[in-house]
């Protein structure tokens, strides 16, 4: 059975520090998270990647779903990613991509990946991505990338997660999927990734919100959950998933990102890598006076719950200009 990194057991399988139990947010989203762990599989720093989180923007129902631009991967590490058309089986296509040594990654249903024991699995479909290492068809076992870590599935969870026991005359499963190419001459220098997280950083920064986007949240956020209070509970979970930890995964990441280039000696951004992580501590403070005010119908101490998170982006942006040389003056 080949595998993609063939030396990775999910038994033995140690995840990425930025995927620690002790961060304000282990978890980030499907697929960052996926990144994350491959990044750092295939040998190289995911910390350099996480510039384009200066771009996340509050969108009036949601905080920008941050995902890593494609272009930032192989500018950054030599890799490709292109979408994988579907016309035959999916188990097909991941083997032939595995056996070139690529890996795909695949929308598929949470409900038969055991990794969201506890969340989905075997109670609730959802659509998630993973990132598949090894496949063995006839033993029905793959090993993938998902959330956390490296985990295996088999068995029932193997057939249900490629649709092998629908019924005749089903709609076929197509799903949308990626595969990754990576560089024939091999990892880059760790120098030479520094100096282009730089310039990547540099070009995002040019590229963010016009106007705070915390504070525009702020305005609107007791309303919105004056809403969400009459709404069924678990409604509650998704609009804090989507607002809240979406901001703060996203500048923890991001104070991740500026404490890489300090290290790296690019450049000092300690600073705002320090309010970085102020957005992400009060998102996290402001979640759970979130569950509050649901359960007691009370709402005006939301908006300046946030008020530290708005004061800290301002600060960000105004070190970051100062250190990178006013780049946001500059045309993306």
């Amino acid at each position: 059975m080949e595998a993609v990194f063939p030396g990775l057991d999910p038994a033995a399988y140690a995840r990425h520090p930025l995927h620690a139990m002790t961060r304000d947010w282990p978890e980030t989203n499907c697929y960052l998270d996926i990144w994350i762990e491959v990044l750092a599989a295939y040998g190289v720093p995911p910390e350099a990647c996480l510039g384009f989180a200066v771009t996340q923007d509050f969108e009036g129902d949601q905080f920008t779903f941050f995902k890593v631009p494609l272009e930032d991967l192989e500018a950054l590490y030599g890799i490709r990613v292109t979408e994988l058309a579907i016309y035959d089986r999916v188990e097909r296509h991941v083997e032939e991509q595995i056996r070139r040594g690529r890996l795909t990654l695949v929308e598929m249903d949470s409900y038969f990946l055991p990794d969201t024991q506890g969340t989905s699995y075997r109670s609730e479909h959802g659509k998630t991505t993973v990132a598949i290492n090894r496949l063995d068809v006839e033993g029905r076992t793959m090993d993938y990338f998902h959330n956390l870590g490296l985990h295996r599935l088999e068995g029932e969870d193997f057939d249900g997660i490629f649709h092998r026991d629908a019924p005749e005359g089903a709609l076929p499963f197509l799903p949308y999927t990626e595969f990754v190419k990576f560089p024939e001459d091999g990892v880059p220098a760790r120098e030479r990734i520094g100096e282009t997280a730089a310039g990547l950083l540099a070009r995002h920064l040019s590229r963010r919100p016009k106007a705070n986007p915390i504070a525009a949240f702020a305005r609107v956020f007791p309303e919105q959950v004056e809403k969400v209070a009459d709404r069924p509970f678990g409604f509650f979970h998704l609009y804090a998933f989507n607002t809240l930890r979406q901001l703060g995964a996203n500048y923890e990441l991001f104070s991740a990102h500026l404490d890489w280039m300090t290290a790296e000696g690019v450049a000092d951004l300690s600073g705002s890598a320090d309010a970085a992580r102020v957005i992400s501590a009060t998102a996290k403070t402001v979640q759970f006076q979130l569950a509050r005010a649901v359960m007691r119908k009370k709402f005006d101490k939301l908006a300046p719950a946030l008020q530290p998170a708005a004061d800290a982006w301002d600060t960000i942006m105004d070190t970051l200009d100062t250190r990178l040389g006013k780049a946001a003056s500059k045309a993306a």
